[in-house]
């Protein structure tokens, strides 16, 4: 094909020149370093804007964990709950003699109502 190139041949999206003048004027920023229970350290920027607030707590990119501002006290990981079956939720509610109560009742209702 001689000559019927495209005119934007050599080019690619986002190519050019890229710079204030095209985009804007860059906010100021402010970095806040996170630190999560493992030390990882994490510095987000947020834009210094009157009256907007920088979160307390900030996840880890790299283990996931909740990070805070004092590197001394980082926030603690989240408590997991293991699944739990009823039977493990009805044993929290009763104590032995509870259940052996109710089994008690339970089966004399069950031999009242077999006649015997």
């Amino acid at each position: 094909m001689a000559g019927g190139g495209s005119a934007i041949r050599g080019s690619r999206v986002g190519a050019g020149p890229m710079g204030e003048a095209e985009r804007g004027e860059s906010a100021p920023r402010v970095w806040v370093s996170y630190w999560c229970a493992t030390g990882h350290e994490t510095r987000p920027s947020f834009a210094q804007e009157q009256g907007l607030a920088v979160p307390e707590t900030w996840d880890c990119p790299r283990c996931g964990l909740p990070a805070g501002q004092d590197r001394e006290n980082p926030p603690e990981a989240p408590k997991n709950e293991p699944y739990k079956t009823h039977l493990a939720y009805v044993k929290e509610r009763r104590t032995e003699a509870d259940g052996a109560a109710l089994l008690d009742e339970a089966l004399a209702a069950l031999r009242a109502r077999r006649g015997g």
